[in-house]
């Protein structure tokens, strides 16, 4: 018998399942935690942060946490391991395109103007020195590690709270999923562009799933609509030929790397996708799905 608890952060929906409802209070409340400490590091959105301190003093080596530390290390192999297409550089160029604040905030600036396409100075460029925990970023640069923090997060409670509850756990932070410990039976997971949108039922006993999409953090512009993936060969919102990716992988770190990635990019990250090897379920400009290396065929409409 399993139990669950719905609430929002980070401007999105997060789900806890646990097959052990005497549990689920106490995983609850080490996952918010968790969280919490990541939003203390990492968040672009608060100016007490560590990752704005950062990104403040953009040009010298900053002492960091540990915690920043293990999450700039897993954006720059994001990054390695998509050819470039998931880069955390991209910070400026997602600030130039409107989004500067909670996406609400955003949306009720409704119209406004993008600054021009910022040039991308390329994760290589990221002084991390993970010794003596210090990290540099290009002068007039910024991080943004939305990429790849919010699937650590789901990665690292799943990991943790199966091992110290001794259940089946299944964490979801928005679009980013990631099951772990032993289950009778795997979990029925409906995958959709939106949340409530009609979807297909896929069963996931393992691993992480994940969907990335340019059609739910929007705001209108008097260009068009806007969005926060961004190419990071154009500096600018994504307009590749797939509005949303859904990847299967063993880590949600590793299936948002290339659910990201073919938003970003299109057909140039569909060549590693399938080097990988990882299930995937892709959502074309005009609504046709392809769905690839294995994605269920056996997934139906929800």
């Amino acid at each position: 018998m399993s139990a669950f608890r719905t609430w929002t952060a980070w401007s999105c929906t997060v789900r806890l399942t646990v097959d052990d409802p005497s549990v689920l209070r106490a995983a609850c409340g080490e996952l918010k935690a968790l969280m919490d400490r990541v939003d203390k590091a990492a968040s672009r959105f608060r100016a007490d942060s560590e990752l704005s301190i950062v990104n403040n003093r953009a040009g010298t080596m900053v002492p960091v946490s540990r915690l920043l530390v293990d999450l700039v290390d897993v954006s720059l192999v994001a990054a390695s391991m998509s050819g470039g297409a998931v880069d955390p550089t991209v910070g400026s160029a997602v600030i130039a395109a409107g989004y500067d604040d909670d996406i609400e905030a955003v949306r009720r600036r409704f119209p406004q103007s993008a600054d021009e396409p910022q040039e991308i100075p390329g994760w290589q460029q990221v002084r991390l020195n993970r010794k003596l925990a210090l990290l540099g970023i290009p002068k007039d640069s910024a991080l943004d590690l939305g990429a790849t923090a919010k699937a650590w997060t789901a990665d690292r409670a799943a990991m943790v709270l199966s091992k110290r509850f001794g259940c089946a756990v299944l964490v979801e932070i928005g679009g980013d999923l990631r099951a772990a410990g032993q289950r009778e039976k795997p979990w029925v997971i409906s995958v959709a562009e939106r949340a409530g949108d009609p979807g297909v039922l896929v069963t996931l006993a393992h691993g992480g799933l994940t969907t990335s999409t340019r059609t739910v953090r929007r705001w209108q512009t008097p260009e068009g609509h806007a969005h926060h993936v961004i190419d990071p060969r154009t500096g600018s919102p994504a307009d590749g030929p797939y509005r949303t990716a859904s990847v299967w992988a063993p880590t949600a770190v590793r299936a948002n790397t290339f659910s990201t990635a073919l938003v970003a990019t299109g057909e140039a990250a569909l060549g590693r996708l399938t080097l990988a090897g990882h299930p995937a379920r892709l959502i074309a400009d005009d609504g046709e799905v392809t769905e690839v290396a294995g994605w269920p065929a056996a997934s139906r409409a929800a």
